[in-house]
């Protein structure tokens, strides 16, 4: 299955709107931020899902996928 680019450029593009690490691009937060929202739930909507691809994306050690998109 091919990554979704939109998703992925998103990803890459889009930055944290609260918390600890707002301003932060999601693709540039800590695992254990990430690890945390796992734990307690990650948002509803479109953010969740952005959240929730990244985290997979880093544990599963995938981040190469974004190093093109974050050169554009």
């Amino acid at each position: 299955m091919q990554p979704d680019s939109k998703l992925l450029l998103q990803i890459v593009e889009m930055k944290m709107p609260f918390g600890k690490y707002q301003g932060t691009l999601l693709c540039n937060l800590p695992v254990s931020y990430l690890e945390w929202f796992n734990r307690k739930g990650f948002p509803e909507g479109k953010l969740g899902m952005l959240l929730r691809t990244v985290y997979e994306i880093k544990l599963n050690g995938l981040e190469y996928l974004l190093e093109p998109l974050k050169k554009r």
